[in-house]
């Protein structure tokens, strides 16, 4: 027996679905005006427009007139372009009364800051960058508003004495510049609750009168020649962060632990043997990062999981540089390469913090591109 084939005129069925299709757009029509003429259609329009109004701080009076709410999308537009416009002056009047009190300087076609800069003793802060500027001037006593030093990578080879008479002085940050010395009279800026003297590559020490700095919670002096943690350091009670990296530390001393309060150690690129068992009593400490290129022993509690502190130990491994180059471009060259260091492992460090543990092992792969 053969198959059976049932054969169906198309037009029928066609009509059958044409007449179904007409149905379901009349029906969806139909629901369309029922929804419109709704009371619970106009109540969920009304509710999603104030939470739209609360979300954006819209005050209620500007869409609720005696008990009737306007939903008027132009009306939500012109209260949006009133606020913002208000927002914008605010932050304009704001900007530019913070403005008045900050000074900023840019540029390698600067050796030298504006005569006219002695007359602005009401200033702030003062934010200079990337210019050829060599020396502070003694005039600085002048600003006692001084609030914020900030003179980055720079030519400044010296800071004056008179920088001691900045009593409001809070932040001090001098990183990569030339000094080979800190003058001690900084001691007397006893509301100094940040140091940065990182990437110099010529400090050996800090004068012992900083030891009065006791609202210190930030030092880095990373990227010197420090054969020791500095003796003023260890009496800085209220210190937090220490970054004391790319130094030539041999060894820790072993009263460490006198930083009750240090929360971040950054120790990396020094050649430290070892270290002391003083840095278990160092109960606030939540991250150590160490060189483990020369270690040959540490507190294995350093290790142990069960503790809050993150312990990182680098294989450094720096490949030689043995392109010749003169003594000034060589400096230079470091300095730079010091900064993208610097830049990288703050990277790091921050991607660490937010981490619930360390990596068992983490590799880091420097390149050398001459042209």
């Amino acid at each position: 027996m053969g198959h059976k084939v049932v054969v169906f005129d198309i037009s029928v069925v066609r009509a059958l679905w044409e007449t179904r299709v007409k149905k379901h757009k009349a029906w969806q029509k139909k629901e369309a005006e029922r929804l419109e003429k709704s009371a619970l259609e106009k109540i969920k329009e009304e509710w999603n427009f104030v939470a739209e109004c609360r979300r954006k701080g819209i005050p209620q009076a500007e869409y609720c007139k005696n008990g009737f709410i306007d939903t008027s999308v132009r009306l939500l537009e012109r209260i949006e372009r009133r606020s913002l416009a208000a927002q914008s002056a605010l932050s304009k009047e704001r900007d530019k009364r913070s403005s008045e009190f900050v000074f900023e300087l840019s540029g390698d076609h600067w050796k030298e800051f504006p005569d006219s800069l002695k007359e602005q003793t009401h200033l702030k802060e003062w934010h200079i960058s990337n210019t050829l500027i060599q020396i502070i001037p003694k005039y600085i006593e002048l600003f006692q508003a001084m609030r914020i030093l900030d003179l980055p990578k720079n030519q400044i080879s010296r800071l004056p004495a008179e920088i001691g008479c900045l009593k409001n002085l809070k932040e001090l940050n001098v990183s990569f510049n030339r000094l080979k010395s800190i003058p001690p009279e900084l001691g007397d800026c006893e509301n100094l609750e940040k140091l940065d003297c990182s990437g110099n590559l010529e400090l050996t020490e800090l004068p012992f009168e900083l030891s009065n700095l006791k609202q210190v919670s930030f030092v880095d002096i990373s990227a010197n020649k420090f054969a020791s943690v500095p003796i003023c350091v260890l009496r800085m009670s209220n210190l937090q962060w220490l970054d004391i990296s790319n130094n030539n530390l041999n060894d820790l001393p072993q009263d460490i632990d006198r930083l009750e309060g240090l929360q971040t150690f950054l120790l990396y690129k020094n050649k430290l043997t070892y270290l002391p068992y003083a840095l278990l009593n160092l109960k606030k400490l939540t991250l150590l990062v160490v060189s483990g290129d020369h270690l040959v022993e540490l507190p294995t509690a350093l290790c142990d999981s069960s503790t809050p502190l993150k312990f990182v130990s680098l294989k450094d491994n720096p490949l030689e540089n043995t392109q010749c180059q003169d003594g000034d471009e060589m400096m230079e060259s470091e300095r730079d390469r010091q900064h993208f260091d610097k830049e990288f492992m703050k990277a790091y460090i921050e991607d660490l913090k937010e981490r619930d543990s360390v990596p068992s092992y983490t590799t880091k792969v420097s390149f050398s591109l001459q042209l």
